[in-house]
């Protein structure tokens, strides 16, 4: 076991690249399941026989264990230690995949992919925390920016792994990959990182708030769904059932010493603003990215190798122009680009519509995706940035978590919900005259979504809120309010240069 002092880490040592392969193999395995399950998902349905709320179910069933539980993910590595709960989440991580690869129905698969995002919300938050906790003060923004150019690296890789995936041996080694990456994981992480937690941590966990909040969001989830093959009693019991969850959820947060959501930072009206407006936009972008997939395989008669292709320009775009953005936002402030950019992404879900039957990758896919992915590029990194910069720096590690949060249930809640608004249930996903109905009122509801995150943006928020006299960076740190370490992944990363994003991987903030 390596042993070093906390926050003395170079990264040019041999033992600092170790830290650093560790921490980007672990977030890598979230990163890489967001976009490859998605290409999966039309072959999975036909080879398990499942309906499209079984489907929806595949993503869901992950995203609701992992946006619930990844506070509390990140407070435990704290208290117990960073690299063991890391490798618990990662050992977790693991078996669940085992289980999805080998799962010999749609119902087994769902379980077993809820059992994954247990494990994705213990290894996640520990993946950047223990880069912020062993590097020295000089090496931390250097590590963090390595982290997120390596991850966002596998995230382009992954489209086009798994549709080479569920072209050749089949989607169920789209889990199996995981395998290899956890156990190289664990070699290197057992022998090269050190320990590290806060000695600071003490008081309860918020367990009753991370339980009602999964809770409410799987009730409301659930209605949702099955709103789409009618609006039946059970519907209407779990959603006001939801309801009273969430409201139950606000109760006890008002009340814990220590809140799993600190309800104070809603005192700021740019932090409201900010997070209204990722709602709209993470919801469009899941939404997106859910029914694309489909549309171009059902429809397009795209293999899903090329669907998977298709989103690797956002991805590339992302990469090479993120930190850009991330300046040009510290320049002339956040209003502009969290207002264009968003109508820059409607542009493209609406040149969407021109995807169907003898479409053209080149004609008809690509100039839609560019389109989008410039806009994306454009608002993420401000975006993330004016979250931090709506609060105290003593409370952007919690603050950055919450947005976290809130554009994983954003995304959580869109798949649920637009398959039925767009009148897609059932089998209907196999027959492609339905889905391609489907599919463009889909977009334009993504669009409207993104127009109204635009109006949002423009209307409440200011222009001059990044100012550095006003609101100084903070150099990342392994103290936090309450005792959290930021519950970061590659879906929301703060960087030096800007917070570089991946939406397109599963909003994806894994």
């Amino acid at each position: 076991m390596a042993t070093t002092n906390a926050g003395t880490l170079r990264l040019g040592t041999a033992q600092g690249r170790w830290v650093l392969l560790a921490t980007v193999l672990g977030s890598s395995m979230a990163m890489l399941d967001g976009t490859v399950v998605n290409v999966a998902l039309p072959r999975i349905g036909t080879d398990l026989g499942a309906s499209l709320a079984s489907l929806q179910w595949t993503l869901n069933a992950y995203l609701l264990t992992l946006a619930g539980l990844i506070l509390l993910g990140g407070a435990l590595g704290d208290r117990y230690g960073r690299r063991r709960v890391f490798l618990l989440g990662v050992v977790w991580f693991a078996v669940a995949s085992a289980a999805c690869a080998a799962a010999p129905n749609i119902q087994v698969l769902i379980a077993a992919r809820a059992v994954q995002g247990i494990g994705g919300a213990l290894l996640t938050p520990g993946s950047l925390a223990m880069l912020q906790a062993v590097f020295h003060p000089d090496d931390r923004s250097a590590a963090v920016g390595l982290w997120s150019g390596l991850g966002g690296v596998s995230a382009a890789v992954g489209p086009f792994l798994g549709g080479w995936l569920v072209d050749g041996p089949g989607w169920r080694w789209i889990f199996l990959l995981n395998l290899p990456l956890a156990a190289a994981v664990i070699a290197v992480a057992t022998r090269h990182v050190p320990e590290s937690r806060d000695e600071s941590a003490t008081g309860r966990f918020d367990v009753l708030g991370s339980v009602l909040a999964a809770l409410a969001l799987g009730a409301i989830t659930y209605a949702l769904t099955a709103a789409g093959e009618g609006l039946s009693p059970a519907v209407w019991v779990t959603g006001v059932l939801g309801l009273v969850l969430c409201a139950a959820f606000i109760a006890v947060e008002r009340r814990a010493p220590e809140p799993m959501l600190p309800l104070g930072l809603f005192s700021s009206r740019l932090f409201t603003a900010v997070n209204l407006v990722t709602l709209c936009v993470y919801a469009a972008f899941s939404g997106v990215f859910f029914l694309l997939v489909v549309q171009l395989q059902i429809v397009a008669h795209f293999s899903p190798l090329v669907s998977g292709l298709a989103l690797v320009p956002i991805t590339v775009l992302m990469l090479a122009l993120s930190s850009r953005a991330a300046r040009l936002g510290k320049r002339i402030g956040p209003r502009i680009p969290l207002t264009v950019g968003p109508l820059l992404c409607a542009a493209g879900v609406l040149l969407m519509l021109r995807i169907g039957a003898g479409s053209s990758y080149w004609a008809d896919v690509l100039p839609a995706v560019t389109v989008m992915g410039s806009g994306m590029t454009l608002l993420v990194a401000p975006l993330t940035a004016t979250v931090l910069a709506a609060v105290e720096v003593r409370h952007a590690g919690i603050a950055s978590g919450v947005n976290n949060a809130a554009a994983r249930a954003a995304g959580l809640l869109a798949v649920a919900a637009l398959p039925a608004l767009a009148g897609l249930s059932g089998e209907a996903y196999r027959v492609p005259s339905a889905v391609d109905d489907a599919f463009h009122t889909a977009m334009l509801i993504c669009a409207g979504l993104l127009t109204t995150g635009a109006i949002t943006a423009f209307v409440t928020i200011r222009g001059n809120v990044l100012a550095p006299e006003d609101h100084p960076v903070a150099e990342p740190d392994t103290e936090w309010c309450c005792g959290t370490t930021p519950p970061l992944d590659p879906g929301h990363v703060h960087t030096p240069e800007g917070p570089a994003t991946d939406p397109a991987a599963g909003p994806s903030r894994s």
